[in-house]
């Protein structure tokens, strides 16, 4: 529909690549049946000051900075420009500097984080978790190796910019997961990257039943099972 408008608009140019380029790079959000759950169809898209009801407000690099910071710190400059997608902020950082707290990681690169910041100590245990596709976790810094080795890089971040659903153990990228649905029965496949202790599989079949059900909430089976070691 966008391609056609923009055919009779502007008939000089290419209607496929404008109407490309407006869905990469104008603030829309896509409604209803798009992008709800378990429901197919054409997806639609509105304009985010049509959504909101008011136009977008300016540009503010500090609240989008501390927003990012509250979710990823403590984090680098370049950590918060590839999260972003923009360049040059190290201005921006600056300016908010009097604001946060700073720290050094091991290879002495300055840190920066929310003065009221939770800082769990070092040996906190972190409970296994399930992470969606393209999740922000493992999307959020520069530097990935503080949440998945580069050996596992490549069987996470695939080809034309997919990204697969992961698993946490401790914390770290410990493997990819599925789901397979076959009439009623539903099934959450783990697939892991080296061997798992056995304490750790039983967390993730706990987790993993509870993640299953919520997905398939229609199916009346429901499975757990581990794949073969990635």
């Amino acid at each position: 529909e966008v391609s056609a408008l923009l055919a009779a608009l502007a008939p000089d140019h290419d209607a496929d690549a404008v109407a490309y380029a407006i869905r990469s790079y104008l603030p829309l959000f896509q409604v209803a049946p798009g992008g709800v759950w378990g429901t197919g169809g054409s997806i639609g898209y509105t304009t985010a000051d049509t959504w909101f009801g008011q136009p977008l407000a300016p540009e503010d690099l500090r609240s989008l900075l501390l927003r990012y910071l509250a979710a990823f710190g403590p984090a680098s400059v370049m950590d918060f420009q590839a999260w972003s997608g923009r360049v040059k902020l190290k201005d921006a950082v600056e300016q908010a500097r009097p604001e946060l707290r700073t720290f050094r990681d091991e290879q002495g690169k300055e840190l920066f984080d929310l003065p009221d910041a939770p800082l769990p100590a070092a040996d906190t245990p972190a409970p296994v978790r399930f992470v969606p596709e393209y999740d922000n976790l493992v999307l959020a810094h520069a530097d990935r190796t503080r949440i998945i080795a580069n050996e596992h890089r490549s069987k996470v971040f695939l080809s034309a910019g997919r990204v697969r659903s992961t698993m946490l153990v401790d914390g770290f990228v410990a493997g990819t997961w599925k789901t397979e649905r076959k009439k009623q029965a539903a099934t959450l496949i783990i697939e892991p990257f080296g061997p798992l202790p056995a304490d750790v599989q039983a967390a993730l079949s706990d987790e993993g039943e509870q993640l299953i059900r919520f997905i398939e909430d229609d199916a009346s089976v429901y499975t757990v099972q581990f794949g073969d070691e990635m």
